[in-house]
């Protein structure tokens, strides 16, 4: 077996594949009982399922704070993707216009976000959020979630200016074309792939918290994350697990969206 892993580089991919499916179907295996438990009948959770039934995603839907919580995650999440996206834009082009020396640092200063423990950003936004008056509000869950969606839009738009062809800028420039109208029509089209994927990134890393909301947010202003938190905590009620299964499905659905634009960028 070692010398077909060592010799043959068919049998290395395929060891590689095999090894990565195994450690996706390990990730996936809660999503196989939770799915279907949502469908349970029964007003506890209890496996295996005796009778099938849609009352509890019947329930979120009646809900008034399932609506609420639904509502406040799409507004902070489509708020945050606008504002991450662009603030990380418009940071990568300036990081790219500047010298390198001074580009690794101010880089690496911007994506620490990415590097810190949520927890340790969580407190830290409390305790700054708590002097300034935006604890309890969705501007500032909206500003928290921003700080952390900014590095992901810097990352993807970074990595798309590397392949930019920025003699076309300046060509652009030469003929006399303002700023503003190179942007839009020279390097807009070359990354706006890096834009869409980092937008992407921004609206799941916002969509799916659930840290930060626990100290930033009062109950008017809890998201589906933190109101599934609440009730794990309070009541166990069946009703969090159809959530769950909406929010992994948006989840996924938006992961496949990020995959396929991958995928056509690179064709």
């Amino acid at each position: 077996m070692t010398e077909l892993l060592i010799g043959g580089g068919a049998w290395r991919l395929f060891f590689f594949r095999l090894i990565a499916g195994a450690v996706l179907v390990y990730l996936s295996l809660p999503l196989l009982v939770v799915i279907p438990l949502s469908f349970n009948n029964d007003p506890y959770f209890v496996f295996p399922i005796t009778s099938f039934s849609l009352r509890w995603y019947g329930s979120v839907v009646a809900s008034p704070e399932w609506r609420l919580a639904a509502e406040n995650s799409l507004i902070v999440a489509v708020a945050t993707t606008a504002l991450a996206t662009a603030s990380g834009t418009l940071a990568a082009l300036g990081l790219a216009n500047i010298g390198r020396r001074a580009r690794l640092p101010l880089t690496m200063l911007m994506a620490s976000p990415l590097a810190i423990p949520a927890i340790i950003t969580a407190v830290s936004l409390y305790f700054f959020y708590s002097k300034a008056g935006l604890t309890g509000s969705l501007l500032g869950l909206v500003l928290a979630h921003t700080t952390i969606a900014v590095p992901f839009v810097l990352v993807t738009v970074s990595a798309a200016l590397t392949r930019f062809d920025r003699t076309l800028a300046r060509a652009a420039a030469s003929l006399g074309a303002d700023p503003l109208r190179v942007f839009r029509s020279i390097t807009l089209p070359q990354i706006r792939g890096g834009i869409l994927s980092g937008a992407l990134f921004a609206f799941i890393v916002s969509f799916d918290d659930v840290v930060i909301s626990l100290f930033i947010a009062n109950a008017p202003q809890w998201t589906l994350p933190r109101q599934m938190w609440s009730g794990l905590k309070e009541n166990i009620d069946p009703s969090i697990l159809a959530a769950a299964v909406v929010l992994t499905t948006v989840t996924i659905a938006l992961q496949l969206a990020m995959l396929l634009l991958g995928k056509k960028e690179g064709e």
